[in-house]
C-alpha cells in the first residue's frame, strides 16, 4: 500500500499512453514502470508511447538502458515509443557519461512527442480493454 503520491502516472490518451514520470525511480521501480507500460500496451491495443521524464534531475545507467529496454519491448508489441523532456544537465551528463537513448526517439516536451507519434504511427479505433 502506497503512502505517497504516485511516482508515475500512465495516461491513456486516444491510442497513445503517457507515462509521466514524477520523481527519481530506483531499480525496482523502474522495473515496475516497464512492466505495467508492456502489460498495459497490449490491455489497450496502444501503439505509441510517451515516456516522459522532465521532473528527473538525473538519470544513472541502468534508468538509460530500462528506458531503452521499454522501448524495444513496445516496439515488439507493435507500439512507438519517445522520451519526452529529458533536462539540459541529465543529456550534459548523458553525453559526458557516453550514455544514450540506444536510437530510442526523443522530443524536447509532450507537445513535440505528440506531434512525433501522431507523424509516424498509424491512426486506429480507440478500444478499451475489453474491446469497446
Amino acid at each position: 500500500m502506497s503512502s505517497g503520491p504516485a511516482l508515475v502516472s500512465i495516461l491513456r490518451q486516444d491510442s497513445y499512453l503517457i507515462a509521466s514520470v514524477h520523481t527519481a525511480l530506483d531499480d525496482s521501480e523502474m522495473i515496475r514502470l516497464r512492466n505495467n507500460l508492456v502489460e498495459q500496451i497490449g490491455r489497450y491495443r496502444s501503439n505509441g508511447v510517451i515516456i516522459d521524464v522532465a521532473a528527473l534531475d538525473v538519470l544513472d545507467s541502468f534508468g538509460a538502458k530500462t528506458l531503452a529496454t521499454i522501448a524495444e519491448m513496445a516496439r515488439l508489441r507493435g507500439a512507438l515509443t519517445v522520451i519526452v523532456g529529458i533536462q539540459p544537465d541529465v543529456a550534459f551528463a548523458m553525453v559526458q557519461l557516453g550514455m544514450g537513448t540506444a536510437g530510442v526517439p526523443t522530443a524536447l516536451d509532450l507537445e513535440e512527442g505528440l506531434a512525433y507519434l501522431n507523424a509516424r504511427v498509424p491512426r486506429r479505433p480507440v478500444r478499451g480493454p475489453l474491446g469497446d
